[in-house]
């Protein structure tokens, strides 16, 4: 046995309702829905600061990848 209510149940009950009931499960599912986003932990981004410290890349290292990236634009395809 499934339970389980989807939003488009919810919405077509909703629809259903009077403007007051509208504005009173609002007033109701406001507040529950504040609570779980404020609960809701949100995992610190990570700084890219520093990201490629300790790699030894050398301005002949980016021109020969340079030259690999354009050796075939434009192709003859595009």
């Amino acid at each position: 046995m499934d339970n389980t209510v989807t939003l488009n149940e919810v919405l077509d009950l909703a629809k259903r309702l009077s403007p007051l009931d509208k504005l009173r499960l609002i007033e109701r599912v406001a507040p529950q829905i504040e609570q779980e986003l404020k609960s809701a932990t949100v995992a610190p981004r990570q700084s890219l600061r520093g990201l490629w410290k300790g790699l030894d890349i050398t301005e002949q290292d980016i021109d020969q990848i340079r030259q690999e990236m354009w050796r075939n634009f434009p192709s003859k395809d595009i």
